[in-house]
């Protein structure tokens, strides 16, 4: 199925869908998701239909398969995990006289929907025409809560608009498990989720008054979860209700008059949990009682708080644009789309689609320390916390899978929910260690950004630890090349088992001399973990060791051992139609020649900025931007970050907005299996480590600043140690500025300054001269829709 490319007004802070567009429903279901980490649902109607996906996800409730093999091999993953569709508590059905409210029928006289950034809600306001001529305003307000974990809510009101006499409406309120839907996907694409076919088994079905609640578990993961529902009301007039409650439905009817002029109201209220552990009566009562306290607090201090909240992380995160309403509004859209998916995932993973659909099955990839977690780190560092802590977690599993893979320390899944490793293509899943550093690099960044010293106790240094034991022992000493580190698959998945992978081994080589200072830092963690001064020694020497490919003939850095003596792809004869090329070639073909997914090398350039010269950096960017497909939505934020810092202005300012604009345009055809999360918070990404220059090598922070032509103003804030930075970019020069804390002394283009309550007004040298790159034909970055 081919989605549609949607199209919405350009506003500063909403994102609004005006009229019906059947073309983009799927994507508009993604784009329209209201969620806060532990729960998730996708922006289908009210009325249940017209839908492509109508998913409710809970964070960290899954279901297991079995994985097929044609041929089995030693330490092959078992089983898979999958995200469940659970009890769908979004629907509120309306009957107008004898005719359900179907968005496909009928007359649609005007419709929109509004994604409010400030309020976090969703917005909607439907006037309808029945097929037998009665009138009506639908307006319905949805919340999921960023402040109570647990709760969501939706206000829901029909009002008579014509003057034909009292109108009969009934409302039927549901919440409905193993809910068919007609499913969404690319034909053809590995990327969508597997089918799950009615994976909740009912335990437990209870109404009474306006309240229900459903149990249900799974059968193979064993994980039990409940949803409840409970309804305010007012009505002009006199009214029945009714409500029932069987295995896997809850209904909640109401029947009412309404005069002409007249409306009706609606608040319905809803509570989700689960558990592997507790038993039904006890999640039951935990829903009920979460219930209870929103129902009391009502629906308008539900908005209240909502608004509180985000009224602080915007004072607090705000990335403002001028020059470019467009990707103003779309880097916003991200940011709040990165919050609801971390905030209150509270020691679950942030999975690469969030809670917004099927997508990946619902699994975390590296995506999400990579590009996730900068964005967190410095924009609601406790999010980024709970992430790493969840992955901590998980370090049993992680050792475990070490040890069957014949290694010390701990080997992080590629992908995965619970921790369990569930990649069935080892090429792009077991071979791909690099997660391990990226992870560390993680743990680090976040210690530097908070200097939280609980976490580098009890959860950073053992995770520094681990991972350097890894990558200890998957390397070998060379006595020709050094520290070496050998078939691996680096970010680059065209170009996989391979030696000496660059951003393998340099991410590696931090991950090492961190783990050392983590040893000296806390020396009661080491020595429950059995460190020893020989180990220690081990890593230094590994790090300072560490191969690092080189083309002398060529003058650039190879990806990995021998990729520039590799055929070159033919691009030319590569019709447009054929990209992805992993759907149109065999891997065999991929792998043998020199073509390039996703930034690989590129992104070395950038996280370890710090192991490379400018002049290295701008040979290398061009030499890989010729051979760069971006069949990945993960590589147009590391090109941008890398052409900015190269002098490539205007190319990174087109980088930029394709991935900004890859969920809001649809740009991969395939939203509607959900957002894209790490590249939406590329748009964040590209704004503070692009054109912001943002690092954070070695615990210091600095800026490197430098504006496109395109825009006049570039105004973006940072949380670090405890200090909010406000950072405005002009063509010229850029002024910083603490809004509280105390004085902190930060990097300006290679110049130390120390900052205060006052602006530090700095001039901002010219951009290096540089030779226009060129990319494969046809893979130019993709140009933003004409309006």
């Amino acid at each position: 199925m081919t989605e549609g490319r949607a199209i919405f007004p350009i506003e500063p802070w909403a994102l609004t869908e005006v009229g019906l567009d059947r073309d983009s429903l799927g994507a508009h279901e993604s784009v329209f998701t209201l969620a806060n980490g532990h729960l998730g649902m996708r922006g289908s109607f009210e009325e249940g239909e017209p839908v492509v996906v109508p998913g409710t996800y809970l964070n960290g409730f899954f279901e297991e398969r079995p994985l097929p093999y044609a041929e089995a091999g030693y330490g092959f993953p078992e089983m898979g995990q999958t995200v469940v569709n659970v009890t769908d508590g979004k629907l509120i059905r309306l009957l107008v006289k004898d005719s359900p409210l179907d968005l496909t029928y009928g007359e649609l006289i005007d419709h929109r929907r509004t994604l409010d950034l400030r309020a976090g809600v969703l917005r909607r306001s439907t006037e309808w025409r029945s097929p037998g001529g009665r009138t009506v305003r639908v307006t319905s307000t949805r919340l999921v809560s960023l402040a109570r974990r647990s709760i969501a809510a939706i206000e829901y009101r029909v009002e008579v608009v014509d003057d034909l006499g009292d109108l009969y409406v009934a409302l039927q309120s549901d919440l409905l498990a193993n809910e068919d839907g007609p499913g969404t996907g690319v034909d053809g694409d590995p990327r969508a989720a597997a089918a799950l076919a009615h994976p909740l088994q009912s335990e437990l079905a209870a109404a009474r008054g306006r309240r229900a609640v459903l149990v249900h578990s799974t059968r193979r993961s064993r994980l039990r979860m409940a949803a409840g529902m409970d309804h305010l009301i007012e009505v002009p007039d006199s009214c029945t209700e009714d409500i029932e409650a069987s295995a896997d439905l809850a209904r909640y009817t109401l029947a009412a008059r309404i005069p002409p002029g007249g409306s009706l109201r609606l608040v319905k209220f809803l509570a989700y949990g689960w558990s592997s552990r507790r038993s039904e009566a006890a999640l039951r009562d935990q829903v009920e009682a979460a219930l209870a306290t929103a129902k009391l607090a009502g629906f308008d201090r539900l908005l209240r708080e909502q608004r509180e909240l985000l009224d602080q992380h915007w004072a607090e995160a705000d990335v403002e644009i001028e020059g470019d309403d467009e990707l103003q509004q779309a880097v916003r859209v991200g940011m709040f789309h990165v919050l609801q998916a971390g905030l209150r995932a509270e020691r679950q993973p942030i999975p690469a689609k969030g809670l917004t659909g099927p997508g990946y099955d619902g699994h975390t990839f590296w995506d999400t320390e990579t590009y996730v977690l900068p964005v967190l780190t410095y924009t609601a560092p406790n999010a980024a916390r709970d992430a790493l802590i969840w992955r901590h977690s998980i370090l049993p599993l992680a050792r475990e899978r070490a040890r069957i893979l014949g290694l010390r320390g701990a080997a992080f899944p590629w992908r995965t929910i619970r921790g369990e490793e569930t990649s069935g293509y080892w090429p792009a899943g077991t071979a791909a260690f690099h997660i391990n550093a990226d992870i560390a690099d993680a743990v680090v960044r976040y210690h530097g950004a908070t200097l939280d010293e609980a976490f580098d106790r009890d959860v950073g240094a053992e995770l520094l630890i681990e991972t350097a034991r890894l990558w200890a022992s998957l390397g070998h000493f060379d006595a020709e090349h050094g520290f070496r580190i050998d078939g691996v698959t680096g970010p680059d998945e065209y170009t996989a088992v391979v030696d000496n992978n660059v951003y393998t081994n340099l991410m590696a080589q931090r991950n090492l001399r961190e783990a050392a200072a983590a040893v000296r830092r806390q020396p009661d963690v080491a020595e429950r973990l059995s460190v020893t001064e020989d180990e220690v020694e081990t890593w230094r020497r590994a790090a300072d060791l560490v191969a690092v490919p080189y083309d002398t003939r060529l003058g650039v850095h190879m990806q990995s051992d021998g990729f520039t003596h590799h055929e070159d792809w033919d691009f030319d004869a590569t019709p447009a139609e054929h990209y992805p090329l992993l759907l149109n070639y065999p891997y065999f073909e991929i792998y043998r020649t020199q073509v390039v997914k996703q930034a690989d090398l590129v992104m070395a350039l950038h996280l370890r900025g710090d192991a490379f010269s400018l002049e290295e950096k701008i040979a290398d960017f061009a030499y890989y931007e010729a051979r760069t497909t971006r069949d990945s939505s993960l590589s147009a934020t590391q090109q941008a970050v890398v052409a900015a810092e190269t002098g490539h202005l205007d190319l990174a300012y087109e980088y930029w907005a394709e991935a900004a604009l890859t969920d809001l345009q649809n740009l991969h055809q395939n939203s509607g299996h959900g957002l894209h999360i790490a590249s939406l918070a590329g748009g964040w990404t590209v704004a503070v480590a692009g054109f912001g220059g943002l690092r954070d090598h070695g615990g210091r922070l600095s800026f490197a600043p430098r504006l496109p032509a395109q825009l006049s103003r570039l105004r973006f804030r940072v949380v670090y140690r405890g200090r909010r930075l406000t950072v405005s970019v002009e063509p010229t020069k850029a002024t910083y500025r603490l809004v509280d804390g105390d004085p902190l002394e930060i990097g300006h283009h290679g110049r130390r300054v120390l900052v205060d309550h006052a602006d530090v007004v700095l001039d901002i040298p010219p951009p290096p001269r540089v030779d226009p790159v060129r990319q494969p034909s046809g893979r130019a970055p993709r140009r933003r829709a004409r309006r």
